[in-house]
């Protein structure tokens, strides 16, 4: 039996990946294959087949973390799937085939109400912004939320979670059609700071006192005038670098204002602390379930042109998530 998949050969721009057809994998010991439905397309695709992920995989890989499909075949020792069970999968590398082979503790059960489009796109944004918000940056009802690049997936997730948790939203985005997607999730105040001056739009917003915490996955140039903004105790989270630039921040500004800058891995935390990471999970099914979480798909492409994907993502051209089919 062959397969196709999207194969990193050599380290490069998304042109440089190709489809190609390879022999269906087997499920070893304690392994699952599952037939993939659809994968979604996330920055890290284009971080790691640059090389410049933290998981570095070795050459040829599929990049693709994050799927949603069929149990083909389970291997010996795994209990609780069997061949047909509908499931979201995270694999940090290999979700762009038609079959991944993948350890079992990296399934979840797909949510009955949920298609695989949706399962697809539903895991990695949301788990990073509950694990953020809640956990990391302890988010409090009544509290306000800064959202940096905020109509991307995890930003659009970030919003709807502040507001499950009681907060209110300023969002943040580059242009007004990105903003509107972003009040369509929740947002009570949005600013265009590529016309706007983030700090003064801040201040009118808060009347001054300033926000107490900020959702960054963007850095560059916007994190410093962000944590500028911070109120008293305020708390900086630490998601992710979209713009491509790892910023530096005086050490002093924490200190004035008695602030925490706040690193999010979320990978790395599911593995570490798995029964937090299943509270986490069954937090996002609740929410789900109450209609709190809605995943904005703004794209699906078939899996052959996962090139054109990634780069629109990483042109940050996208809103929500794009989806690849099989």
């Amino acid at each position: 039996m062959a397969m196709k998949a999207v194969l990193c050969k050599q380290y490069g721009p998304p042109e440089s990946l190709v489809v190609e057809e390879l022999p269906s994998p087997k499920a070893g010991p304690g392994e699952v294959v599952v037939s993939v439905k659809a994968a979604s397309v996330n920055f890290p695709d284009f971080l790691i087949i640059q090389n410049k992920y933290q998981f570095k995989p070795p050459l040829p890989f599929s990049p693709g973390s994050e799927l949603a499909g069929v149990v083909k075949e389970v291997g010996a020792g795994v209990t609780g799937w069997r061949n047909g069970d509908r499931v979201i999968a995270f694999t940090t590398y290999g979700a762009f085939a038609e079959e991944v082979k993948t350890e079992a503790g990296r399934l979840l059960p797909l949510p009955e109400s949920m298609d695989f489009v949706t399962g697809a796109a539903f895991l990695l944004t949301y788990g990073t912004s509950e694990h953020a918000l809640q956990d990391r940056g302890e988010l409090k009802s009544g509290e306000t939320l800064l959202v940096l690049g905020a109509a991307g997936g995890v930003g659009l997730a970030a919003i709807e979670i502040g507001k499950a948790l009681g907060a209110r939203v300023i969002a943040c985005a580059s242009s007004d059609d990105k903003l509107a997607v972003c009040r369509q999730h929740g947002a009570d105040a949005t600013i265009n700071y590529a016309a706007e001056d983030l700090r003064e739009r801040v201040k009118a917003l808060t009347e001054a006192r300033g926000v107490d915490v900020v959702y960054d996955a963007v850095g560059g140039s916007y994190t410093e005038p962000a944590f500028r903004s911070l109120a008293w105790r305020g708390r900086l989270l630490v998601v992710g670098f979209a713009a491509g630039e790892i910023p530096r921040l005086p050490l002093n500004l924490p200190l004035l204002k008695g602030a925490a800058v706040v690193g999010v891995f979320w990978g790395d935390f599911a593995r570490r602390e798995p029964q937090r990471f299943a509270e986490s999970v069954a937090q996002l099914g609740r929410w789900y379930r109450e209609g709190k979480l809605r995943p904005h798909v703004s794209q699906t492409l078939p899996l052959a042109q996962a090139a054109d994907a990634i780069k629109l993502l990483a042109s940050r051209q996208a809103k929500g998530k794009i989806v690849l089919t099989t």
